[in-house]
């Protein structure tokens, strides 16, 4: 019998306080990159707008402060500091210090909620090398201080005040976080979501790291419809008037808006008490059944179908629709490994009906609107029954069949997926050299000859005729549209490997809007990347620096080797690599860099893609010139 370590009582471990989360901290808010990091700022701010759903709360105020740490500020109630009658102690030091203690577990003080119900805002506290919450209510003043969750003063009253409301100053701890700088822009995207969703809230987003201090005040007053207006700004709307329905059936409030563009493509945004559920649920399945029914009986009751064989079916009426859907309920059940998904089996008979009647009277009222939507969709069906025949036509000549694989692709050895990598190399030159540098058990390459159609502006069947587009349908696996089917993946790593040149940023937008239309599960499943091919390559004596950034060239000579240097080469070109040079600075897993593709925030993804891509022009001019500021190089 093989020897193994008793297991008895003395084995089980009780954490105490919050322990549990600095032990296990991805339980609590997914990760301790740079997206659990700023999921501390988004936990704390839910509060706040948990008291403006209340009806409380009008004013946020979120503040990047020069030592890196938040201030996050707000005019609503403010936390009750009295004895805590069950603990004994006060109440703000209980909410702050305790799991699952909070005022949103009757639905008296909240009917309804974002946060993490009751574990938020002591998991930040948990998380934080220091955090200070100040509370103004009732005429006075009340500051606590603690330090990695642990209490290290009283609550003290400090003063008098005119206030009310709560802020909350603390500091990430860097012995959990690999990084604690935060992204501005992904702050302030975020909090310009959520202004769109609190219809009237005045949410500002302060940098104080930069000189002068960056600031931007959000407040739509518009709310789901200026939501719309700010997604399709680059794209060329077919109707002016945003459709928008609202209802209420019991306790569940249901907010719709929609407009329909000449795209082909698709976006429609769901929440649920203001939380992001970008992998839907039962509330977004309600809703779509809702606007299809609704479209087919306006268009049938109506005679606007010239074509009685021709049904409208839901990836019409989806085709250059933007959408957002906000729903507010007070249980709600969130599903999936990231918890973006909701779960409330009833929710979906619930939408459908207050979608449904809301719908059918908009469009009894608007007859312009609803004819202009319902003629998009009949071009939307007629145009999927065009690909669905050259679909046909491209399978038949085998091009999209996984049994021939492009004569081009270099394949691996293996497909195993925790192993597998699929590296999408820019130009025949740059294959040739990877193709001699790769492992080849574990590593595939996949050579482009040139930049692959750009999909926002076509059809699917123009996108089918790519050989291009093709060829990378048939190597990852997994085909596109209604046939993707995830389980086909042939590699665990899709890596996009173009030179560090305009030419080479262009054509790996090109691949990412290919995959974030066509093949979105892939980006949000984890398996799509970035190579980082190094810019310079410097030498001075025995030893080499590969750098990325101008920046960093900057640096090396003037700091690291006091302004000298024996060689500073330039790679304009993957293909100026030699094998070794491109194996040991972009493909060796242990010595490269890859950057992971991920979607924070699925609208502000989408209104960026159409932007660089659509066909307006002034819209990526504005983008340009507002984001100039961030350029590192720029090789002309």
């Amino acid at each position: 019998m093989s020897e193994h370590q008793a297991y008895s009582a003395d084995q089980i471990q009780v954490l105490e306080g919050l322990e549990g989360v600095r032990k296990r901290p991805a339980m609590y808010i997914g990760s301790t990159d740079a997206r659990g990091l700023h999921r501390l700022i988004f936990e704390v701010v839910d509060n706040s707008i948990d008291e403006a759903l209340a009806g409380f709360c009008t004013e946020i105020n979120v503040t990047l402060n020069p030592d890196d740490s938040v201030t996050v500020k707000d005019n609503g109630r403010g936390i009750p500091v009295e004895v805590h009658a069950q603990t004994g102690k006060p109440a703000l030091e209980v909410v702050m210090t305790m799991l699952h203690a909070g005022g949103k577990f009757d639905h008296k003080t909240y009917r309804v909620s974002g946060g993490l119900h009751g574990i938020g805002v002591s998991a930040v506290n948990a998380l934080s090398e220091w955090l200070e919450v100040e509370v103004h209510l009732n005429g006075s003043s009340y500051k606590q201080r603690y330090e990695r969750g642990v209490t290290v003063t009283p609550v003290q009253k400090v003063g008098q005040s005119d206030n009310h409301g709560t802020i909350v100053r603390f500091r990430a701890d860097p012995e959990i976080f690999e990084e604690t700088k935060y992204d501005y822009r992904i702050v302030m995207a975020r909090l310009r979501e959520l202004a769109f969703l609190t219809n009237g809230m005045s949410i500002t987003s302060t940098d104080e790291r930069v000189t002068p201090p960056k600031s931007r005040t959000f407040k739509y007053e518009g709310g789901l419809k200026e939501f719309i207006r700010y997604l399709n700004e680059s794209k060329n709307a077919l109707h002016d008037d945003i459709v928008y329905v609202s209802g209420k059936k019991g306790d569940v409030q249901v907010e719709f808006a929609f407009q329909y563009t000449d795209d082909y493509s698709w976006s429609i945004h769901t929440f649920a008490n203001n939380i992001d559920t970008r992998e839907g649920g039962t509330h977004l399945i309600g809703m779509k059944t809702a606007l299809t029914r609704a479209i087919n009986d306006y268009a049938t009751g109506h005679g606007l179908i010239d074509d009685e064989k021709l049904k409208i079916q839901g990836d019409d009426v989806r085709e250059g629709l933007t959408a957002v859907l906000s729903i507010r309920i007070p249980n709600p059940q969130f599903e999936g490994q990231t918890k973006t998904r909701l779960g409330n089996s009833e929710l979906r008979g619930t939408v459908e009906s207050i979608l449904y009647d809301g719908l059918k009277t908009h469009f009894s009222e608007t007859p312009a609107v609803a004819r202009a939507i319902v003629q998009r969709t009949v071009d939307a069906a007629k145009a999927r029954i065009a690909a669905k025949e050259a679909k046909e036509l491209v399978r038949k000549r085998g091009s999209l069949e996984s049994v021939t694989l492009p004569g081009k692709l270099a394949d691996s050895q293996t497909h195993d997926l925790d192993k597998s990598e699929l590296f999408i190399v820019e130009g025949p030159s740059a294959g040739g050299s990877a193709k001699q540098a790769r492992e080849r058990r574990t590593q595939a390459i996949l050579p482009l000859r040139g930049k692959i159609i750009n999909v926002e502006k076509h059809g699917f069947s123009r996108i089918l005729d790519n050989e291009e587009i093709r060829a990378l349908i048939t190597a990852i696996g997994t085909g596109i549209g209604d046939d993707f089917d995830v389980n086909n993946l042939r590699y665990g790593k899709i890596v996009l490997l173009t030179d560090a040149d305009v030419d080479g940023a262009h054509i790996r937008t090109l691949l990412l809007t290919f995959l974030y239309r066509h093949m979105l599960q892939l980006i949000e499943a984890g398996h799509v990347y970035i190579a980082q091919p190094p810019l310079y390559r410097i030498r001075k004596g025995d030893r080499v620096f590969n750098v990325m950034s101008e920046k960093d060239r900057k640096r090396i000579i003037e700091q690291d080797l006091k302004g000298k240097a024996d060689l500073v080469q330039r790679f304009k070109g993957l293909g100026e690599m030699n094998p070794r040079e491109l194996w040991e600075t972009t493909m060796n897993p242990a010595t490269r860099s890859l950057l992971s593709v991920t979607i924070d925030d699925a609208a502000e993804a989408d209104k960026v893609f159409s932007t660089l891509m659509g066909d307006l022009v002034e819209p990526r001019r504005q983008f340009i010139q507002e984001n100039a500021d961030e350029v590192d190089w720029l090789d002309i």
